[in-house]
């Protein structure tokens, strides 16, 4: 039988339908995330397409170290992103956060009902099961 750990699980009838990130098999997936926005606790995803990178892959990067993984453990990459536009832009910011080796990735554009420009989905291996 395999364990599966769901991370940040909604509360039953919430707006959002899914855990933050999932625990399986030495996996840590984590769904799809821009970069947090709540202005009236003075938190911004930012204006650029590079502020948002740096905000989401942080978003990712905590999510990461609270499901027992690291940014530098990611395997696979979704960049979903708004404005083909900004491709480079956010390619540009991308590949700091990913010094020791870029992850498979690719990359799609969607569309939601907020301003973000870019959103990040990824799969990691977990810390203790690395070698």
């Amino acid at each position: 039988m395999q364990n599966i750990s769901f991370i940040d699980p909604p509360e039953p009838d919430s707006s959002r339908p899914f855990s933050r990130a999932t625990r399986a098999s030495g996996l840590v997936f984590v769904s799809g995330h821009s970069a947090p926005h709540d202005p009236d606790n003075g938190v911004y995803r930012g204006d650029t397409a590079t502020e948002q990178v740096r905000n989401a892959l942080a978003c990712i990067s905590q999510i990461l170290i609270d499901s027992g993984s690291r940014l530098d453990l990611v395997v696979q990459v979704t960049m979903l992103i708004t404005d083909p536009a900004d491709y480079a832009e956010c390619n540009a910011e991308y590949v700091k956060h990913f010094p020791g080796g870029l992850p498979a990735r690719h990359t799609a554009r969607f569309g939601v009902p907020t301003e973000a420009k870019v959103a990040f989905s990824c799969i990691a291996l977990a810390a203790d099961t690395a070698s």
